[in-house]
């Protein structure tokens, strides 16, 4: 549960996970349990219900979850923070005011709204007690069909000293009050690398400890660079290949003993955030009772979304590689009807855009095996006005034809240039189309349609020309 740092906060809570809330009373059985009331559980518990179903949502903690409470809506309040308090002589009163969006975002995800749409919603801890039924607070909750969206939580390394110094995690940064002068940020991934600038930007001094060779791992090698470039422009140090041996306390400082590059450095730092990957929410939820297969990935689904229970399903980070919040919407709608309707939708065919939001963005869809085509922000007239050159635009698509298979963006605006090409590969619109497209002049998407020219000039074959010459000089 979330500490209350201020007033706010406690809206917050009020929203999400009210002190004086009364159990509902169980209906006989309910068309769908929903096990969790994150992102996926509120779009499946709200879906549901929008089509006439009986439903019941079980909360153990906040309504909303990562995403509200911790992830999506703070990270993104302070990295806009960040940028309109650069520098600030006053991090409490910035803070403040992540805390205080993030509370007037609350009432979309609160127990009020989702009580209203007709759900039951029960707050607690739910453990499946058999293949069709879950026990919350000593009441029994039937079901004809469930799904388990229970999310994630911080993975937290297993390194010598490092409990018993203390770190903070995404569910415990956005509640301090005083800027750390020094930061040690343990992983390099989005997290690690949106909130790094953002803590740089505000005035730390910001170390990010990268066990891979690279930031952004699972990003285009370019797109990481760009990033590792900026951030080292922007005062912070970064180190790769780094492996963290030990931490300790020295007064009111922690002290970090790690590897790099064949030596052994040492960092002092008032704050560490951990930062190093996410693991599933699947203890002590009764899955071996329902007969619910997991993993050290977390729960195992079909392509439906179906778990070795076929009455129950899973949606979210608990299941997905991709683990978004769109994502989790995404999976949500396809529950709803295969849980319901007998639906056979496929997850397989959904097309998944993601987004870091450091600056410059790193947006991506699809995969990148293939013909590439590739246009640099330096040749871009709004990136060249803006000053914003340190980035560029990739289309992927097959060997043969122009079917985009996938594309990487490194921009300002990256996360809504990105989406123009989702939909073309949704859609099954080819590259040669969005050369066709009218974009404003001068605009950062401006750079589709002109790597969509590069892929027409590829058709312009010898043979093409020799035609066209001869068709000019008939034409003289």
């Amino acid at each position: 549960m979330l500490i209350p740092a201020d007033d706010h906060d406690v809206r917050l809570i009020e929203n999400v996970h009210p002190s004086n809330y009364l159990q509902p009373v169980p209906a006989d059985r309910y068309h769908l349990v929903v096990l969790g009331g994150g992102s996926a559980g509120l779009v499946c518990a709200a879906a549901a219900a929008g089509l006439g179903a009986k439903v019941a949502l079980v909360e153990k903690s906040l309504m909303g979850g990562d995403c509200l409470n911790f992830g999506c809506v703070p990270s993104k309040a302070l990295i806009a923070v960040s940028k309109s308090w650069h520098k600030t002589s006053d991090f409490a009163e910035a803070m403040r005011r992540v805390r205080q969006l993030r509370a007037e975002i609350s009432p979309d995800d609160s127990v009020d709204r989702f009580k209203r749409l007709g759900v039951d919603i029960f707050l607690g801890k739910g453990r499946f007690l058999d293949a069709h039924s879950l026990g919350i607070n000593g009441l029994r909750v039937r079901f004809r069909k469930a799904v388990i969206a229970t999310g994630t939580r911080p993975r937290i390394p297993e390194v010598a000293g490092l409990k018993e110094a203390g770190f903070l995690t995404n569910e415990t940064i956005f509640q301090i009050k005083a800027l750390p002068k020094r930061l040690a940020i343990l992983g390099g991934g989005p997290v690690g690398c949106e909130l790094g600038q953002a803590f740089q930007r505000m005035g730390a001094e910001v170390s990010i400890l990268q066990r891979g060779n690279r930031l952004l791992p699972h990003e285009d090698p370019e797109a990481s660079g760009v990033l590792y470039q900026q951030l080292i422009k922007d005062g912070v140090m970064v180190r790769l290949g780094c492996l963290l041996e030990q931490v300790g306390i020295s007064g009111n400082s922690r002290r970090l003993l790690f590897r790099t590059e064949g030596r052994t450095e040492r960092l002092e730092v008032e704050e560490i955030l951990v930062a190093a990957g996410r693991e599933a929410n699947i203890h002590e939820i009764g899955l071996a009772e329902a007969g619910v297969e997991s993993s050290e990935e977390g729960i195992v689904v079909n392509d439906f979304l179906q778990t070795s229970n076929p009455d129950i399903y899973a949606a979210g980070d608990v299941c997905l590689k991709q683990k978004f919040t769109h994502a989790a919407d995404a999976a949500a709608r396809i529950v709803v009807q295969n849980a319901l309707f007998a639906g056979r939708k496929r997850m397989s065919r959904v097309v998944v855009p993601w987004c870091t939001y450091t600056s410059p963005e790193i947006a991506g869809v699809g995969r990148m095996t293939g013909t590439i085509f590739q246009k640099n922000l330096s040749e871009v007239h709004r990136a060249r006005l803006e000053g914003e050159v340190d980035g560029f635009i990739k289309i992927c698509v097959a060997e043969k034809g122009d079917k985009i298979l996938g594309a990487t963006i490194v921009a300002p605006h990256a996360g809504e240039m990105i989406n123009e090409i989702t939909l073309a590969m949704q859609q099954g619109i080819g590259l040669s189309k969005l050369s066709g497209v009218v974009h404003p002049y001068p605009s950062y998407s401006e750079a589709i349609r002109q790597v969509g020219d590069a892929y027409q000039r590829t058709k312009l074959t010898p043979g093409i020309k020799k035609i066209l010459e001869g068709w000019f000089k008939w034409v003289r």
